[in-house]
């Protein structure tokens, strides 16, 4: 009987154990927004998506939500708010802003956090940056500003990164 307690305390506590330990995988997907709307009645500032972008931020949602991913950022702007919107609704969750001014607070608090699989919009010249500081490359250099077909697959595991794959979409 004694055994079998020390048995049973010994799972206990070793389980406890296994779910206070962080994840330590993750799947960081990048995107740059989609199509933005370049008519002189669009806000040249802020403007929204286009009817392109609208369409590719329905192919976002279905191409990246079989990955199910828990978290989303974006800059405070409506075209990157809007490219990851559908599947953050679909998912039930929230868009979070972020500056991207200020990428390593980002990453570490994506890195730090305990969500698995993470979203993160930005912008031609902010996304390719933001791939290289995770990846700890310069490899990826500013997107052309009529590019708008690329996502990165970023996998980490134990905070290193295991494998980089780009999607077009």
């Amino acid at each position: 009987m004694k055994a079998i307690l020390l048995f049973v305390a010994a799972a206990i506590f070793f389980t406890a154990a296994a779910a206070a330990v962080p994840a330590q995988s993750k799947l960081i997907i990048l995107v740059r927004h989609a199509e933005k709307d370049i008519s002189e009645n669009a806000d040249p500032n802020d403007p929204p998506l286009n009817a392109a972008g609208l369409e590719r931020a329905q192919r976002f949602a279905r191409v990246i939500g079989k990955y199910r991913p828990g978290a989303f950022y974006s800059t405070d702007f409506k075209r990157t708010r809007d490219t990851v919107s559908p599947l953050a609704a679909k998912r039930g969750k929230q868009v979070e802003l972020y500056d991207p001014r200020k990428p390593n607070e980002l990453i570490e608090k994506v890195l730090a956090g305990k969500t698995k699989r993470v979203v993160i919009a930005g912008h031609s010249n902010s996304i390719p940056g933001l791939a290289n500081a995770i990846t700890k490359k310069a490899v990826f250099r500013n997107l052309d500003e009529s590019e708008y077909t690329v996502i990165w697959l970023i996998r980490l595991k134990d905070g290193k990164v295991t494998k980089v794959e780009l999607l077009d979409y």
